[in-house]
């Protein structure tokens, strides 16, 4: 389906750009170049060993068709661009040679096989959550097949009807030792699930069981009760110890809904924060320009 896409844009005149920020679910099964992809760019984050936390290192080559070789952007310090090259559009024309050192190595120790196996378990495990999940949460987007690629999304929106929100589930979820997966994104009151090739069957099985425990919390209330284990959630050690408890629900629920937690509790350092509100006015807390100056 998506060959045929990209042949009927390029018989009408038209170039694809594809978005390659993350390529879990085709190194050694496929490429850009073979879907008839004309622009890409390959995020090293997530694919290639490379953080994705605190905003980046955002760094990964851009990769072109022959007829865009021309208009590649060129560096005032170094040669680099096509013919009709266009002006500079970083500083340092091959990204942070640091992170790039990290990726090759990752390539360099796992090899084409490597590589190809990583993709496959990619595969595999998505899958394996979402048949875990079967009849607790619709999924979004499947193949022919019915299956997910790498990443699988399921749908929260129904849980509404609960008073239940997508952000209610996420916070939950840290209650239970588990930081949110991607939330809202690509479709609003969803949650994007990206178990990678990097957890081991216990670990999917630990995140699937939190995951269907929360399903039964959203089953048990109502929109009418907001004072409920969801909407107060993450519940906090000092909640937990403190003196006074006046929820309609015990510690134990508040803080180990599953009995394997009390071998290994993550704490969340601080209750819910209106996210919104922070996105839209930042607080920088590092010292001022001129303790900078100073120094």
């Amino acid at each position: 389906a998506i060959k045929k896409i990209t042949k009927i844009i390029h018989e009408n005149g038209g170039q694809v750009y594809m978005d390659g920020a993350n390529m879990n679910a085709q190194v050694a099964l496929t490429n850009p170049g073979a879907i008839g992809a004309d622009v890409c760019h390959l995020n090293l984050h997530k694919t290639f060993a490379i953080p994705h936390g605190g905003g980046g290192p955002g760094v990964g080559p851009i990769c072109v068709a022959e007829q865009l070789v021309p208009f590649l952007p060129s560096n005032p310090l170094i040669a680099t661009g096509g013919e009709q090259a266009i002006s500079a559009i970083s500083a340092a024309p091959w990204g942070s040679a640091f992170v790039c050192l990290i990726s090759y190595a990752y390539i360099c120790m796992l090899g084409e096989n490597g590589l190809k196996r990583s993709t496959e378990y990619s595969i595999l495990n998505a899958n394996y959550i979402k048949e875990r999940l079967k009849g607790a949460y619709e999924v979004l987007y499947v193949g022919e097949r019915g299956r997910a690629a790498h990443e699988m999304i399921i749908d929260c929106r129904p849980f509404k009807e609960n008073g239940v929100e997508v952000t209610d589930i996420a916070k939950r979820l840290m209650d239970y030792g588990f930081h949110a997966p991607t939330v809202s994104f690509p479709v609003a009151g969803t949650m994007m699930i990206e178990p990678t090739e990097s957890e081991n069957k216990q670990e999917l099985d630990r995140f699937c069981d939190a995951m269907i425990s929360i399903r039964k919390e959203i089953d048990a209330i109502s929109k009418e009760d907001p004072d409920n284990v969801l909407k107060n959630a993450p519940h906090t050690q000092l909640m937990i110890t403190n003196d006074v408890w006046e929820f309609p629900y015990s510690r134990k629920e508040a803080a180990f809904p599953l009995d394997h937690i009390w071998e290994n509790k993550f704490w969340p350092s601080v209750r819910r924060v209106d996210d919104a509100f922070g996105d839209r006015n930042l607080v920088c807390a590092c010292e001022p320009i001129e303790a900078y100056i100073e120094a």
